[in-house]
């Protein structure tokens, strides 16, 4: 039998850890190089998150930078993740990728009327040297209220991905799906559909260091943050053009030997994200202190912000985003960056006076003052201190020497239990369930595109 071996090198969930990133491209150009020589056939792909807003780089050049950073590194084809999709407007988005050199692939994406998106492809087919075609769909996670909210029509991939197998088969010997959707999806469409032979997920990021396979197909995905590059090997029968044997594997990235050519790129791209960065935007009379685990100006600053922001009467934000004090004087983009790098927006839910009663006894607990928050967009310490606007709260230091909340008031009276009540807070609270009540809100309205930091510097703009 004579084969044809294919590798396959695959990252995804990078999210702007750019300090990996030259690393990462030495590995790939060489092992491309390597396998070249060698007549194996190579293809790298990325899952999405490669931008991620809460690095200065990516907010200052609005994320084009990782357009230049993949088409240094060779990436034959993306997906995009819901950091791509969600925290840029929709011009931002439809821009992001002018100058790639590289295929964008994601079938669930479309414009309102219907139509796909100019800089967006279903699928895509790749010729191997023994005559072998491999076909290849993207999708991302579908924030169906998100995508809405910023003009776009997002679409699931479960409902898609049938008449989509079929339809890249007819032209395909092996087909492979690049999905931003999350481990769980991933599993069950390898349970639930044929003809996908290789699904290189992302999302949820899963270190699958060896992969695994679920009713014969395989499913990889190489954790985040650039730690590892994902690498599969695939033999393809010349005569049949089918797979006879797949290894699937990680190679530890570390930090050993660098990319010149990606390091200079990238010092390229730093030094015009600074310059960008230097603009004054606002000059503060006086300082905002900012406190995690007490009450501070500069929280409820920000909380009086997203209140008048949302157009609502009360608002709650917790003080953890914020990660220090806004200073006196002359303002910079970076600055407000520098504070406030989540890609958070605001959103106001509606919840009975009862429940925003005990999601705010819950929020003054220790545990969640200091808990150390991981996704949902923070990218802060602790949570923090809850700061409000519009509600007063009343506290007394009980004998175990901890604060606990006695009394909620709004309007000067106590909250009615069964009254329904308009709250402006993050949209990170209506994700999990940190706070039940607030995740579970029978309605939700988010605002976009602007994220909190916008908001922010609009209140700083007002109050200068």
């Amino acid at each position: 039998m004579k084969s044809t071996r294919l590798f396959i090198y695959h990252t995804n969930d990078v999210h702007s850890h750019f300090h990996q990133w030259p690393y990462m491209t030495q590995i790939i150009k060489k092992q491309r190089k390597i396998h070249q020589e060698k007549g194996e056939d190579v293809l790298y792909f990325d899952i999405g998150d490669h931008a991620d807003r809460s690095h200065p780089l990516t907010e200052a050049l609005e994320g084009k930078g990782s357009t230049l950073l993949l088409n240094e590194a060779g990436v034959d084809a993306i997906t995009i993740g819901n950091n791509e999709g969600l925290t840029f407007s929709k011009e931002q988005l439809s821009k992001l990728y002018e100058g790639r050199k590289f295929s964008v692939l994601v079938a669930n994406l479309f414009e309102q009327d219907g139509s796909r998106p100019q800089w967006t492809e279903p699928y895509r087919h790749f010729s191997l040297s023994n005559g072998a075609v491999v076909g290849v769909i993207g999708m991302t996670i579908p924030y169906y209220p998100f995508y809405e909210k910023l003009g776009w029509k997002i679409a699931d991939p479960l409902k898609l991905l049938p008449s989509l197998i079929k339809e890249v088969r007819q032209k395909a010997d092996i087909v492979l799906l690049l999905s931003h959707l999350g481990l769980n999806l991933d599993e069950e469409i390898a349970r639930e559909m044929e003809g996908i032979d290789v699904i290189i997920g992302g999302h949820t990021h899963h270190l699958l260091k060896s992969g695994k396979i679920v009713k014969g197909t395989r499913i990889v995905q190489a954790g985040k943050f650039g730690h590892y590059i994902g690498q599969i090997m695939l033999e393809i029968d010349d005569a049949t053009k089918q797979i006879v044997h797949c290894e699937m594997g990680v190679i530890d990235v570390g930090q050993k030997e660098e990319s010149e050519e990606t390091r200079r790129l990238l010092n390229e791209l730093e030094h015009k994200a600074g310059e960008i960065l230097k603009k004054e935007v606002v000059y503060l009379p006086e300082p905002l202190p900012v406190h995690w685990f007490r009450e501070s100006k500069g929280a409820l600053f920000l909380a009086d912000a997203v209140r008048e922001w949302c157009g609502t009467k009360m608002s709650m934000v917790n003080s953890g985003v914020l990660l220090e004090t806004i200073p006196k004087g002359k303002i910079t983009i970076g600055d407000i960056h520098r504070i406030c790098p989540h890609p958070i927006n605001p959103c106001v839910v509606t919840i009975q006076g009862n429940q925003l009663k005990e999601t705010i006894q819950h929020a003054f607990t220790e545990e969640m003052k200091r808990l150390q928050l991981k996704g949902y967009g923070f990218r802060g310490k602790v949570l923090g201190y809850m700061a409000f606007s519009g509600i007063e709260v009343e506290v007394k230091r009980m004998a175990d020497g901890l604060e606990h909340v006695t009394n909620v008031m709004f309007n000067g009276k106590p909250l009615e239990p069964h009254k329904y009540y308009e709250l402006a807070t993050l949209d990170m609270f209506t994700f999990g369930m940190l706070y039940p009540a607030i995740a579970n809100s029978p309605k939700k309205e988010y605002f976009l595109p602007e994220l909190l930091r916008d908001v922010l510097l609009w209140k700083l703009s007002k109050n200068s």
